[in-house]
């Protein structure tokens, strides 16, 4: 499955992409911690895809209406209107679509009022999962990875979680087997630059000093 994966993309998989899917192909849930950028949602993609493939569904969540409905236009170009919904607190659309992507609390919500219609969701991806340190919001995390149907796998997704370790230890022991990734390596290097007198000019050297144009 990671080979017809990687056929489809125009790049090849980064190590810690292959080693998170190999995870969930291992049927283990997964924290993944990487840089902004460096292709965490690569990782989301793969559940969304294999969910579609095998006729089971998939939930996204992100802490924001405006990254869920970015992530829910991505989603509808990629794999077609009728596979993917979004439902916010302002928006609601195709809700029982295979892929739908949600803000956290709506999620939360569902699990209480609607459990039946978890049924047949393999993975929830939890994106920005560092706000469970977030007070108050943090608490919604923690109640739907306590209260989510034990079927369900989760992908959570970070960039700057600072207590790693001990959220993954803590989401094994509510849901089973979780599979740690971590990586801080940039695979497209971070450059800054000066912008000043209609020109550019680097603020920091190949060895992180002041270059003397600058």
């Amino acid at each position: 499955m990671i080979d017809a994966f990687q056929a489809r993309l125009p790049w090849p998989l980064d190590p810690f992409q292959i080693e998170a899917i190999e995870k969930l192909e291992a049927h283990q849930g997964v924290l993944v911690s990487a840089p902004t950028s460096s292709g965490k949602t690569v990782i989301a993609d793969y559940a969304v895809l294999r969910a579609l493939e095998t006729d089971t569904r998939a939930i996204y969540t992100t802490p924001l209406k405006a990254l869920s409905n970015q992530k829910f236009r991505d989603y509808r170009r990629q794999h077609g209107e009728g596979y993917v919904g979004l439902v916010t607190g302002e928006n609601t659309i195709n809700p029982l679509a295979p892929v739908v992507v949600m803000t956290t609390e709506i999620l939360r919500n569902l699990i209480y009022e609607d459990p039946q219609r978890l049924d047949r969701v393999r993975y929830v991806i939890l994106d920005e999962i560092h706000y469970i340190d977030d007070f108050p919001r943090g608490a919604v995390w923690e109640e739907i990875i306590i209260q989510a149907p034990g079927h369900i796998k989760f992908i959570g997704l970070s960039a700057t979680i600072s207590n790693f370790q001990e959220v993954a230890e803590w989401m094994t022991l509510q849901r089973g087997d979780v599979a740690t990734v971590s990586v801080t390596r940039r695979p497209v290097e971070l450059r800054l630059w000066l912008a000043m007198r209609n020109d550019f000019f680097p603020l920091l050297d190949h060895q992180g000093g002041i270059p003397r144009e600058t």
